[in-house]
């Protein structure tokens, strides 16, 4: 329980917090537009009762997340912050800035609930003031005919009888604009679902360009101002003057004809500081768009995987960190983030690219061996981004989980970990988990780890990397023969390292509690 509250503790203290000012925002709007400052908007409420608050409330909290939606995805602010900013926080407050995207997620997806609330209040809304202004009803129709008719500017934005709700709507520049800001909404939270992002990144990509359209509409959104609040409170007091509006006017001290006036839109001054550092961002890649990037050297592994090692003046990475990618030959607008697979002290950076899509299958053959030097694609690479992976010299016994492809980063670590072996360090012993679906994600990664165990046997270390690969599924009935004949070999038959193959899944409780007990305390 207490490594539980030390690691994920700050990301729920986060979410709390601002959970807490979600409910704080809603409420507080609720109450200020229902009761607080009632008066104010009287008349408003005797057309649409309690469909202001509850639009306002949600408006309010739709303001505050619109705020924080872009500062997850402004990277180069979060790389600063990392570098600068949190130098003195501890690590697991700064692991937080890891998980960029997560809170991005969580924003987008209290975007769409509270867009739900808010449209939905607002289709409510104008029907009730199309109702309003053909009232029949003996107590309200003298009311909110008045209302509709006598008062300029109008507290009831319809203005023709027998109208139809969703015609007065789109005649608003909220409705137009509501509707396109949804429609956007719609279309990028669709496309960023897990299955159309992994398996059509294209689309996924220029759909959430939407964005720029989602933010000039949400900006207009309340410039026409059509939520009116009454302005002349001291000569007329609506609470007194609402039951004969005959009389408005005719009495010099009391109860003068009621003057309303729009609220000043406010949406803009939430979002103006995070759209401007994200315009920074995007100045900062478009900079780097034309910086010269050098391919040294293409590398062909098995398992359709291209390894490219680049130079790029002033470039500098810490392992465990990305970069995004850029090919204009293929696409002038997409850029791709892949792991660095190489370390700081390489003369270069590399990246692994193995052939998923279309776009990484055009880059492999525009970079295939049989490519001329001079005829080599011109890359733009954005980056380095994401957490320096340091932290595995805090400690002297570090466990390192991979998945698949997921893998990569792990390539830079252990060998930037190789790297700094020789000098003065509290790390003594790494344990490396790699769980594979099928036999030939081990190809291109087993060459790395063979590299290792050849160089840690010559230095007499073999003890100090401790790598475990699990084959979860894959394997044909010849192979489980192969498998079981050559059991006694030195070699592992699937990977040819020392190290032999595990299949199935790891008993993760059994194998920590295996390294606790050889590392007390």
């Amino acid at each position: 329980m207490g490594n539980w509250v030390l690691n994920e503790g700050p990301k729920w203290l986060i979410m709390l917090i601002w959970f807490g000012i979600n409910i704080g925002l809603f409420i507080g709007y609720f109450f200020y537009y229902q009761y607080q400052d009632g008066k104010q908007y009287f008349y408003v409420r005797q057309f649409i009762g309690f469909g202001l608050p509850f639009a306002r409330g949600a408006a309010a909290c739709l303001n505050f997340n619109c705020m924080l939606i872009l500062l997850p995805v402004c990277r180069n602010l979060i790389s600063y912050t990392r570098q600068y900013l949190c130098m003195c926080c501890k690590r697991n407050l700064r692991r937080q800035l890891d998980k960029n995207i997560t809170f991005h997620k969580y924003i987008a997806y209290a975007i769409c609930f509270f867009t739900a609330i808010h449209a939905g209040a607002h289709c409510f809304n104008v029907e009730l003031f199309v109702e309003g202004y053909n009232s029949k009803s003996v107590n309200q129709s003298l009311l909110l005919s008045t209302l509709s008719l006598y008062t300029e500017p109008w507290v009831n934005p319809v203005r023709e009888s027998n109208s139809n709700s969703i015609v007065e709507a789109v005649k608003l520049l909220p409705g137009t604009s509501g509707l396109i800001i949804t429609l956007s909404l719609i279309i990028m939270v669709a496309s960023a679902t897990e299955f159309l992002r992994r398996s059509y990144f294209e689309v996924f990509w220029y759909t959430h360009h939407l964005f720029v359209i989602f933010f000039i509409g949400l900006v207009a959104h309340g410039m026409q101002g059509v939520i009116k609040k009454q302005i002349n409170l001291d000569k007329h007091d609506p609470e007194e003057c609402y039951k004969n509006p005959l009389q408005w006017g005719k009495q010099k001290d009391k109860c003068q004809v009621p003057l309303f006036s729009s609220s000043p839109a406010s949406t803009w001054k939430w979002v103006l500081l995070p759209m401007i550092l994200y315009f920074i961002e995007r100045c900062i890649r478009i900079f780097r768009n034309f910086q010269n990037v050098d391919i040294t050297k293409v590398v062909n592994h098995p398992s359709r995987v291209i390894e490219l090692q680049m130079k790029k003046s002033g470039f500098m990475m810490s392992s465990g960190q990305y970069i995004l990618i850029k090919c204009s030959v293929i696409s002038r607008l997409e850029w791709h983030p892949f792991t660095l697979t190489s370390t700081p002290e390489d003369d270069y950076f590399s990246v692994h690219i193995r052939q998923v899509g279309d776009w990484t299958k055009k880059l492999a053959k525009l970079c295939s061996s049989d490519t001329e030097q001079p005829n080599l694609p011109k890359l733009a690479v954005d980056g380095p981004f994401g957490t320096a992976s340091e932290d595995v010299f805090r400690y002297q016994v570090d466990v390192l989980v991979a998945a698949g492809i997921g893998a990569t980063p792990f390539a830079s670590v252990l060998k930037h970990i190789w790297h700094r072996y020789n000098q003065d360090m509290k790390l003594q012993k790494i344990y490396f988990y790699w769980i594979c679906p099928d036999t030939n994600a081990f190809e291109w990664f087993a060459e790395l780890l063979h590299s290792l165990e050849k160089q840690m046997i010559e230095d007499g270390r073999e003890d100090f990397l401790n790598y475990n690969i699990y084959l979860s599924r894959g394997w044909d009935m010849n192979q489980a023969k192969n498998i079981i004949l050559n059991k006694d070999d030195t070699y592992d038959t699937v990977t040819g390292l020392r190290q032999k193959t595990h299949y199935g899944r790891p008993q993760w409780d059994q194998i920590f509690s295996t390294i606790a007990d050889d590392h007390p305390g």
